[in-house]
């Protein structure tokens, strides 16, 4: 194997003969024969050339990299085995930590979800809520009817008094082609017009609204962000930043429509909302009635496109129809007939244009 020798002492270059045995390279320099060990020799890759170093000393050894690899192809050198051990955990170590990544992202974000929720200041999702609101309002635009409008705040008022938030909750009505309700950050709950059409009863309006309210008050709702989005894009969206991240977080705004609450957390809102409704003296019979329609009939067109859409965001309904039937109590209706109606027909007129703040 031909290689370039120096001996680490002058700038002299010398061109020699190396001899690959089973535990040593040997060559001459000059007059001096030279026997160097494999386990005193360290191997550095410099492209199409390998540089090799007797540790301790300046002499050094430059040949062509495809002579170095077929010198030592059967292995013959302990020197080459070193080497492809160190490129095997570093290939070893490299894929460890892009998996201890991909588990952080996957695994980790959603297992410490439920933590951050908790432990994101309330003002910081007060923000982000303004933020997913403002985008909402040209996608799902807020009924006309400032009667309806005012009977849904007013109801939303009353259940603060039964529940333990940080929040205000402030019930919408908007217009949307979809049977469904979801909760914003910081205690906006969002009511469609076509989930209000399929209401039959004041009652299961009210347990629906409970049921959102309760998510709130969990924070299940920051917990689900937290879980889609991450912090990057949580702060961005919140304080702004030159990533564009934040921009992102804006354009996915609509994607709190589609946010998946856990078996457990939608299971916690049904029980808690049944008891918010009974703290208040409320009915918490309606929640099973209307799972239950909407789980069990059989709907075709696009009406039932909305319909599975609500199912989607809020799965195993027969289960949980059973399961709040047997928590449900009797008691007051929340709306009178009067504001039934009014809510009823609150998004039978055209949509209000989105305000301009």
């Amino acid at each position: 194997m031909r290689a370039k020798a120096h001996d680490g002492e002058t700038a002299a270059v010398h061109e020699v003969e190396v001899e690959v045995s089973s535990w040593a390279l040997s060559f001459r320099l000059g007059d001096e024969p030279q026997i160097w060990r494999f386990s005193e020799i360290e191997v550095e890759p410099l492209g199409d050339q390998v540089r090799l170093k007797r540790r301790g000393q300046g002499a050094r050894l430059t040949v062509a990299a495809d002579d170095w690899r077929a010198a030592t192809a059967a292995d013959a050198a302990p020197v080459a085995r070193r080497h492809r051990r160190r490129e095997r955990r570093l290939v070893v170590g490299l894929a460890a930590a892009a998996a201890a990544i991909m588990l952080f992202v996957f695994v980790g974000v959603p297992l410490a979800s439920g933590p951050l929720a908790r432990l994101t200041p309330p003002p910081l999702e007060a923000r982000l809520g303004e933020t997913y609101a403002a985008q909402l309002q040209f996608a799902f635009p807020t009924c006309a009817g400032e009667a309806g409008q005012d009977i849904l705040h007013a109801f939303g008022d009353r259940l603060e008094d039964g529940m333990d938030s940080p929040f205000n909750i402030l019930v919408e009505a908007v217009e949307a082609p979809m049977v469904n309700a979801f909760a914003l950050p910081g205690g906006r709950v969002l009511i469609t017009d076509d989930l209000i059409a399929e209401a039959d009863t004041p009652d299961e309006l009210a347990a629906v609204i409970a049921h959102e309210a309760a998510h709130v008050e969990q924070r299940h709702v920051m917990q689900a962000v937290w879980r889609s989005l991450g912090l990057g894009l949580i702060l961005d969206a919140v304080v702004g930043g030159g990533t564009g991240a934040g921009q992102q977080a804006v354009l996915l705004a609509g994607s709190v429509t589609e946010l998946r609450y856990s078996r457990e957390a939608e299971a916690e809102a049904d029980a808690r909302g049944q008891e918010i409704l009974h703290n208040l003296g409320f009915s918490s019979e309606g929640m099973a009635p209307f799972f239950r329609r909407l789980a069990g009939e059989d709907r075709r067109g696009e009406r039932a496109a909305g319909v599975m859409e609500f199912l989607s965001t809020h799965p195993d309904s027969l289960r949980r129809a059973e399961a709040s039937e047997a928590r449900a109590q009797s008691g007051a209706v929340a709306f009178t007939p009067d504001e039934w109606r009014t809510i009823k027909a609150a998004c039978e007129g055209e949509p209000r244009a989105p305000s301009a703040d």
